[in-house]
């Protein structure tokens, strides 16, 4: 398997693991905690993500990653609770909701993003 296969392999895993993570595995306890700093909620939705990350890089590379597969699982983990915080404490700021302004919305958009855009350094920081 060739390197461009390989980083497109693990950034599709990063990209399914995201989906499972945020929407499916995110219950309200996390959702409604997550803009309060610190709170187990927000902790608890950050470290599945970063968990995802790790377990998707060792499935991928095997247990001689570990280490990075374990670092990287911790950056993920601490740029997506930050992001998810910050998405939350603007949204309350503004009072944006989905049902009322468009830019919930945008705000949404953008954090969604931004989680790619860290799947993507990850991919090119491995290869």
């Amino acid at each position: 398997m060739t390197e461009t296969n390989t980083a497109l392999i693990l950034l599709t895993m990063l990209g399914i693991k995201h989906f499972v993570v945020d929407f499916p595995l995110q219950n309200k306890f996390q959702w409604s905690n997550k803009g309060t700093y610190g709170h187990a909620g927000g902790v608890l939705h950050a470290g599945l993500h970063g968990a995802g990350t790790y377990v998707s890089m060792l499935l991928l590379f095997g247990l001689s990653s570990i280490l990075i597969a374990f670092a990287m699982g911790i950056i993920d983990m601490l740029i997506h609770y930050h992001v998810d915080w910050a998405k939350m404490n603007i949204n309350a700021k503004y009072n944006w909701a989905a049902n009322t302004h468009e830019e919930f919305w945008w705000l949404l958009g953008l954090d969604q993003l931004l989680h790619f855009l860290t799947y993507i350094a990850i991919v090119a920081f491995i290869f």
